[in-house]
């Protein structure tokens, strides 16, 4: 079911698929931050993942409050939009070779994540109250709080060090035979 589904036709429908699909995404994040944090080699930032993948198992856990309050069966829809972010930020990490700017990579995957769950949160929070559920609020409410304050965090570590760092970084000369064999490729002839 999408967002555009017909299965979505009163204002509750679209409250409870947007419920199933954060829940989904918090799930997917969950998987991803070890990863994340296992690439990073900033220890401020490798620390900053790691703790927020303790606060993203707090959220799943309110989560499933949200959905016990609502006499609702804990489950996600899956989410194109989060497993689009995870993907990209695997393909992006995998074509860095250089730390630093790997960091930097990193941190703007996480603020694409963060700024996805900040506007699922801020809704939620908004659809709840609209429906009657200021319980639910309140624990949407929590969540929107530390995905803000990771947003920020994530935001200080780029701006006062490692954008700084990454940009200082000088490309690596190629040699002779790899230049020609990127060419080569470039133009698909087979490298001898």
């Amino acid at each position: 079911m999408g967002w555009f589904s017909p299965d979505i036709t009163t204002m509750n429908d679209l409250f409870v698929h947007t419920l199933q699909d954060i829940y989904y995404a918090e799930h997917q994040i969950a998987k991803a931050l070890p990863d994340m944090a296992a690439k990073a080699s900033d220890r401020e930032l490798k620390k900053g993942f790691q703790t927020h993948l303790k606060q993203t198992r707090g959220q799943i856990k309110r989560l499933d409050q949200a959905f016990k309050k609502l006499k609702l069966k804990p489950q996600g829809t899956k989410c194109p939009a989060i497993d689009g972010i995870i993907d990209e930020t695997n393909e992006i990490a995998g074509e860095i070779t250089d730390k630093m700017v790997l960091n930097a990579a990193l941190i703007a995957a996480a603020q694409a994540v963060e700024h996805y769950e900040i506007t699922r949160y801020g809704t939620l929070t908004a659809w709840a109250k609209l429906l009657g559920h200021a319980d639910v609020a309140r624990l949407f409410a929590a969540n929107l709080k530390e995905e803000k304050a990771t947003d920020k965090k994530l935001n200080t570590i780029a701006r006062t060090r490692i954008n700084k760092k990454a940009m200082l970084r000088k490309p690596r000369k190629l040699d002779k035979r790899t230049q020609d064999a990127i060419l080569a490729a470039q133009a698909g002839i087979p490298a001898i």
